[in-house]
């Protein structure tokens, strides 16, 4: 079975890009993007950066060393808001990815009529700790490591 094009989206450089279409379940009664859904399209940006380096959730945690990621910090800021339709891209980029923590940063952009960057519209540093099946710090797995090092832009 062969994958859709683009449905993870695509790594330039040390960047992972990931379109996303505003949908009306995506917004608010008035149209525009109910603020959590920001934190879902970033959720899709982070999980399909891994899954284009190699790294798999599922087999993170269903391995025989199983770990996770948790989110335990996260800081944000709502530039502009997003409306029904909207073409978005959420950038992600890794930017440390050692001991028991991977920190990224992400944004999420408006797309003009030429699928150019029109405006920024959220932006977020995210901290995630590894963790062991009962949930305490583990360090990171070195596969986890060395998939991630060619895009880690930090280390």
């Amino acid at each position: 079975m062969s994958e859709w094009p683009d449905i993870a989206g695509r790594i330039e450089g040390r960047v992972h890009k990931l379109g996303i279409r505003v949908y009306y379940e995506d917004t608010d009664f008035s149209g525009i993007v109910y603020h959590a859904n920001y934190l879902r399209f970033a959720e899709r940006g982070r999980s399909d950066f891994l899954r284009l380096a190699g790294v798999h959730h599922t087999d993170l945690f269903g391995g025989e060393d199983p770990v996770a990621f948790a989110i335990h910090r996260m800081e944000m800021d709502f530039r502009q808001p997003a409306r029904i339709d909207d073409r978005l891209e959420v950038h992600t980029v890794y930017v440390r990815a050692s001991g028991a923590r991977i920190e990224a940063e992400q944004s999420i952009w408006r797309l003009g009529p030429e699928g150019e960057l029109a405006d920024e519209l959220w932006r977020a540093k995210v901290f995630a700790a590894v963790l062991d099946r009962q949930g305490r710090p583990r360090r990171l797995p070195a596969s986890v490591k060395d998939a991630l090092a060619p895009y880690v832009s930090g280390n």
